[in-house]
């Protein structure tokens, strides 16, 4: 699994996540720091990267595409320390694996974690 770590977050992400055996680089040394989001997505789209992120942009670019990739990663943590988040961080890369392989949007928040496969269901919500 290839990580492309998002410019909200440290570049020594991508040497936390090489040490525990992932494939990772950090945006920065891979394309322009101030480029939108937007452009990530298609070099994460074309590259078979997941995107590693603390922003909820990539959720709302997948959402309004319609595609089934790039797999998205997002990070809901007031501190994004590897201390604090990085096991939890490693552990859904794990136990994720192949939902991110085939496409989803992967939350990892401190207690928990969620994924939703993609396509991102565009209808609007049917309240009971």
């Amino acid at each position: 699994m290839k990580l492309l770590i998002d410019m909200n977050l440290s570049p020594s992400w991508a040497g936390f996540l090489t040490n525990a055996g992932f494939e990772a680089a950090h945006w920065s040394a891979l394309g322009d720091p101030t480029a939108p989001d937007r452009e990530l997505t298609e070099f994460a789209l074309n590259g078979g990267w997941v995107i590693l992120t603390h922003d909820l942009d990539f959720g709302a670019i997948l959402a309004a595409s319609g595609r089934s990739g790039p797999s998205v990663m997002q990070i809901r943590a007031d501190d994004l320390s590897f201390d604090a988040i990085g096991s939890a961080i490693i552990a859904a890369l794990r136990q994720m694996a192949d939902s991110l392989a085939a496409g989803a949007l992967v939350t990892v928040e401190p207690a928990r974690t969620r994924v939703s496969v993609l396509p991102l269901d565009r209808r609007p919500s049917q309240n009971a």
